[in-house]
């Protein structure tokens, strides 16, 4: 009598990992996604090989996952995935407190945001067409 199984969030030929409390602000980490958006996944993963901004590493390390997801969990061709979505969300913001002249204070935000990589094979879209 338990509780039905909950429908996949992908479909079966996508495969998708998450980054969760990413100390940086939302703005920064969607500079990245947009970088990877559409891009085949070996491509993607150059791209965030070289780039200069301190984020691109950890981008670098969810995109592995997401190849290692698709070819644990789904059984997809690993070379004809393609990142069919990046998109970036906004998380908790930690408030800090910083002391001003005469008394005052000033708020510091300290935002976490959150990275969706969804990948697709595009040969199997190819096949079912």
């Amino acid at each position: 009598m338990g509780k039905a199984k909950n429908a996949p969030k992908q479909a079966p030929n996508e495969s998708r990992a998450v980054l969760r409390m990413y100390r940086s602000s939302p703005q920064k980490l969607n500079l990245l996604a947009q970088q990877i958006r559409g891009l085949p996944v070996q491509k993607a993963i150059d791209e965030m090989q070289f780039s200069r901004k301190r984020a691109a590493s950890d981008v670098r390390k969810l995109l592995k996952s997401a190849v290692a997801n698709a070819e644990n969990n789904h059984d997809l061709d690993i070379d004809s995935l393609v990142v069919a979505e990046a998109h970036v969300g906004k998380n908790l913001v930690m408030k800090r407190i910083r002391a001003r002249a005469r008394g005052r204070a000033a708020r510091i935000m300290k935002p976490f945001s959150q990275l969706t990589v969804v990948l697709r094979d595009t040969s199997q879209e190819a096949e079912a067409v």
